[in-house]
């Protein structure tokens, strides 16, 4: 006999199949828009962001001093502080960073008061108004204070391609450059 009740069930589904799906997609509906609905009500206006979360920058007076949480780089704590990421290297200089790859949750950084590098565009090129004017030509002779970095971003407008300027000049060791060396700049 209940075998007999199972077919009449399974049959009748069978017959009203559209009707079904459309009653159960109905039914997804209302509850991904209850869940939607009642996500955004328990988002009252003034409740309390997560620790180290803001809405609005914070006004920061300079020097002070940092703690590194995760996630962040020198750029980003630069961009913070200064509003240009381009700081980073004032942040790295000032707390004697021998690798400023390598940060750690919880160190300490100095942030020096130092005025902000502002990104400028000239001839289609970015450069950093500290930095110095664009580099055309495929040389250029070193000057006191200048970096493999600083000479990519005037040159190519990208200071990632240091790279290419160490390789191209056969440079042992990059970090290290002299007022007066002249360098071929790969086009």
């Amino acid at each position: 006999m209940s075998r007999l009740n199972l077919k009449s069930i399974l049959k009748a589904l069978k017959l009203n199949e559209s009707t079904i799906s459309m009653v159960l997609g109905a039914l997804v509906i209302v509850v991904v828009g209850v869940l939607v609905i009642n996500y955004f009500k328990g988002k009252e206006t003034g409740t309390t962001l997560p620790t180290g979360v803001t809405t609005e920058r914070e006004s920061l007076s300079l020097p002070r001093t940092h703690t590194v949480v995760a996630g962040e780089t020198l750029w980003s704590i630069s961009e913070r502080y200064y509003d240009s990421g381009y700081n980073w290297v004032d942040i790295a200089k000032e707390n004697d960073l021998a690798n400023a790859g390598l940060i750690e949750v919880g160190q300490k950084l100095s942030v020096p008061d130092v005025p902000a590098k502002a990104v400028t565009v000239s001839e289609g090129k970015v450069v950093s108004e500290t930095s110095g004017s664009a580099i055309s030509g495929s040389t250029y002779e070193v000057v006191k204070g200048d970096s493999l970095w600083d000479i990519s971003v005037r040159a190519y407008g990208d200071g990632y391609r240091w790279v290419e300027v160490a390789k191209e000049n056969k440079l042992a060791n990059p970090n290290i450059i002299h007022a007066g060396n002249i360098l071929i700049l790969p086009r």
